[in-house]
């Protein structure tokens, strides 16, 4: 499983599409792309007839793209599932402030191919069989390097234990930046999920490398007809995380989950354990977008203890 890709990195959007389509090929048509709320998304179409996808965000916030390309390439280099092949990343100095630039191959979409969710649900299950151990140098599960989950850092150090790295690097990280949230009564029962977490969670059969952020809107239709995954917020954890955000936010197809378990069965006891891997992910929500997601996040600690 190589992973040796480098990802180039250019000091103006010119310089990078003079690297990654050549002296010919100029841009002659730019659209704006609607989705996502962090970063801007554009399709850039060049002269010589190829199609550029483009996220741009402020130059600060460079580090956002540098995070997806490596977690984009992770994916890639299981060779399991498809992803946009990464072309680079830079900073442009700009008109104003400047920005920062992710470019990527841009995803024809296609007609799906017969079975496609349970092609996906075969191929997801692949690339969570694959061993990962390459991308957690010094324990089992965590990342190369942190990275983000939405607006959020996303804190990736290796940990040889999933409870522990699940406990200090996913929901104690979270409840910490929503503690103002939370009356003192709420915190005591927070305090007392995270004491008593090895009761609900259990460790992994094998460590999975996982998409991180795996909803529908993550999820493409690609060139071969097939599911291509895509705003990853990559790490190696429990395979049973990725599976529970694919329910966080009204499911997939049954044919789907089917398959998937087929290829990998999940560890008895999921459903019981489904919500605090969607703890995390609504607890990052709390912090990102406010009250809204107050009443879910309480809910389901409530569920616990």
């Amino acid at each position: 499983m190589p992973h040796n890709d480098v990802i180039e990195n250019y000091k103006s959007l010119a310089e990078a599409l003079l690297a990654v389509a050549g002296n010919s090929a100029k841009v002659v048509r730019t659209d704006r792309i609607s989705g996502g709320d962090i970063n801007k998304s554009y399709l850039l179409e060049l002269s010589n007839g190829r199609r550029i996808f483009m996220k741009s965000n402020a130059k600060e916030n460079a580090g956002f793209f540098t995070a997806e390309a490596a977690g984009l390439l992770a994916i890639s280099s299981c060779g399991k599932i498809r992803t946009s092949k990464v072309l680079c990343t830079g900073t442009d100095p700009g008109e104003f402030s400047g920005y920062s630039f992710l470019l990527l191959e841009y995803i024809e979409p296609k007609k799906k191919i017969d079975g496609y969710w349970e092609t996906f649900g075969r191929e997801l299950a692949a690339l969570h069989k694959t061993d990962c151990s390459e991308f957690t140098p010094g324990g089992k599960y965590g990342f190369t390097q942190n990275n983000y989950i939405g607006a959020s850092e996303q804190i990736n150090t290796p940990c040889s234990l999933w409870i522990d790295f699940f406990r200090s690097f996913r929901l104690e990280v979270q409840i910490k930046r929503a503690a103002h949230f939370f009356d003192k009564s709420f915190l005591g029962k927070l305090t007392e999920l995270l004491d008593r977490l090895d009761e609900f969670l259990i460790e992994p059969a094998f460590p999975s490398l996982l998409h991180g952020d795996l909803w529908s809107g993550n999820v493409l239709r690609g060139s071969n007809g097939k599911a291509w995954l895509i705003d990853p917020a990559v790490y190696v954890g429990h395979c049973e995380a990725d599976i529970a955000m694919t329910e966080l936010f009204g499911g997939f197809p049954e044919s789907f989950y089917r398959a998937y378990k087929e290829a990998n069965p999940l560890q008895p006891g999921y459903e019981r354990r489904r919500d605090l891997y969607n703890l995390y992910h609504l607890l990052n929500h709390l912090n990102m977008f406010g009250t809204t997601y107050l009443e879910p996040v309480q809910s389901i600690v409530n569920e616990y203890v």
